[in-house]
């Protein structure tokens, strides 16, 4: 892989974290704000605060299983050419 292709790999993958950063801020809001009119309890808990906790660490969860199965890619980091350092030796 070019440095080049390197590069727009690793710009990539950081759109893409940010947009899921977006995508899971505003689940937030909406699983928290949004059902806080909503009745329903959840194990004695209402709806909002089970939403609003439980339900923002599985879907961001899920979300990052779709990014490392469809965006990440495992890419050597190690210039062309350059002999890598072992053990921390120069």
């Amino acid at each position: 892989m070019s440095e080049k292709e390197k590069y727009l790999q690793i710009r990539r993958e950081a759109m893409w974290t940010g947009i899921t950063l977006l995508i899971l801020i505003v689940f937030w809001v909406l699983a928290g704000f949004g059902l806080a009119g909503v009745d329903i309890k959840v194990f004695g808990l209402p709806l909002w605060a089970v939403a609003g906790t439980f339900g923002v660490w599985i879907f961001a969860m899920v979300l990052v299983k779709l990014l490392t199965t469809f965006v990440f890619k495992d890419i050597d980091l190690e210039t062309d050419g350059t002999p890598s350092r072992k053990g921390g030796q120069p």
